[in-house]
């Protein structure tokens, strides 16, 4: 019994690290969230009177001097924010505690505010999480820099068949007679090389121009390793280079696109050389469901792997407006990849297991936090986005069901009755959970 449980420890440990991980990252977004209600609503006149993190039981409380209690409780599945005037954290009116206040008192609730003061607070919870999801989006692209484009070699990455004669500092002008007047020639030129792992490049050396050997531009090399792939789940890590597939050796990533493509979803035999040592791994690709650039979906079989670079690009960092630029680009692409990818699944045209419970973003959050701290917070800026868009949906009790109750009572100069926003709430609350549980089936059978 004793040597059982003692193999069960490297799954608690696991077990333990994805829940630390999902924590992590669910509590940062939903405090970003929480506090663009709480504090819109502060400096519009209402009162907060308890800032949550989590449900149920309360582990951490205190109050501040103007009498919010802010909170950690033991549910980590979201959170939320109590004005006055609300009976519970889903913002339901206490009528009869409201019926005992003054005019004063009422104007501090959130159901006796000012139309304007309630759609502002409740519109703010979603929009701080694309505003916190833009700033790490553009702080991220400052820190790291962004390619330059020109094909100058910088460290070469450790490849089977090095060593290379190409050198870091050389300035590539051509491959096999291609010329790469720009980093994205010398990339496009992949596709018009022969299929070999050592090429004949022309670069500019210290004033002179010579030619020497160098990798193939696109070798079978794992740039990146997607979640929930099968290559994640045979345990791939970035810097892996395939030799073989199925018996059949490749020096091309197109030539692996290729054969996994053949495959048809048929297991795969890969010989794999990692750090100087060769592995056989076997795997089954996976139907998956990629955006096109255009709009739309592909519906592919993958292993869940994207071509990695022969040698570090140069970077520069961008200025303050191009790095806005591009943030706020990558926000619009969540949101929009995010919108069809819901339209083609009500359609049927895209498979319903793209949808994920907590589970799937737990395995996701402890599969970027193995990555590195760049990729987990590039990651967690990601799901504040599409947690964002979530929030906007017009269903009670969500937020853009509140704004709904709004622009009605905007339309028709008064409030929609309480009877009738507590059943559409209620409604709103059965869809909800039906389209949880039906998500987390999705992670447990798909």
């Amino acid at each position: 019994m004793s040597l059982d449980l003692i193999g069960l420890l490297p799954s608690f440990g696991n077990f333990f690290y994805t829940i630390a991980a999902f924590v992590v990252v669910l509590s940062i977004i939903v405090a970003v969230h929480e506090y663009g209600h709480y504090i819109v609503g502060r400096w519009s006149g209402i009162h907060a009177d308890v800032f949550s993190i989590g449900f149920g039981p309360v582990l951490a409380s205190g109050t501040d001097k103007r009498g919010t209690v802010w909170q950690i409780a033991a549910i980590p599945l979201g959170g939320y924010v109590k004005f006055a005037g609300d009976s519970s954290a889903a913002s339901s009116k206490d009528a009869e505690g409201m019926s005992q206040m003054s005019d004063a008192e009422r104007r501090r609730t959130m159901h006796g505010a000012p139309l304007w003061a309630r759609s502002a607070t409740v519109a703010a919870g979603p929009m701080f999480n694309f505003i916190f999801a833009f700033f790490v989006f553009a702080g991220l692209l400052m820190y790291e820099g962004v390619a330059v484009d020109e094909p100058v070699v910088g460290e070469i990455t450790p490849l089977p068949a090095q060593p290379f004669e190409l050198a870091s500092g050389d300035r590539i002008l051509a491959v096999e007679g291609i010329e790469t007047e720009t980093l994205g020639d010398f990339l496009r030129s992949a596709e018009d090389l022969p299929a070999q792992a050592v090429l004949r490049y022309t670069v500019e050396r210290e004033g002179r121009v010579i030619d020497v050997t160098g990798p193939h531009p696109q070798p079978p090399l794992a740039g990146s390793v997607a979640i929930q792939s099968a290559a994640r789940e045979a345990r791939m890590v970035p810097g892996d280079v395939i030799t073989a597939i199925n018996g059949t050796e490749i020096a091309t990533f197109r030539e692996l696109r290729e054969l996994v493509a053949e495959s048809g979803g048929g297991p795969l035999e890969l010989r794999v050389w990692r750090d100087g040592r060769e592995l056989d791994l076997t795997l089954v690709p996976r139907s998956t469901d990629l955006p096109l650039p255009g709009g739309g979906f592909e519906t592919r079989f993958l292993i869940g792997l994207t071509s990695g670079a022969v040698f570090e690009y140069g970077t520069r960092s961008p200025g303050l407006v191009e790095a806005s630029g591009i943030a706020a680009a990558q926000i619009w692409q969540v949101i929009r990849t995010s919108l069809e990818g819901l339209y083609y699944m009500i359609v049927g045209q895209i498979s319903t297991c793209n949808l994920s419970s907590p589970i799937g973003i737990a395995e996701a959050s402890v599969a970027k936090a193995g990555d590195g701290l760049i990729e987990f917070v590039w990651f967690i800026a990601i799901l504040s986005v599409a947690i964002g868009l979530l929030n906007l949906f017009p269903i009670p009790p969500l937020d853009g069901g509140h704004l709904v109750f709004h622009a009605y009572e905007a339309v028709m100069r008064r409030p929609a009755g309480d009877k009738a926003m507590q059943i559409l709430i209620t409604i709103g609350l059965a869809l909800v959970l039906t389209l949880f549980a039906f998500a987390l089936f999705n992670d447990l059978t798909c």
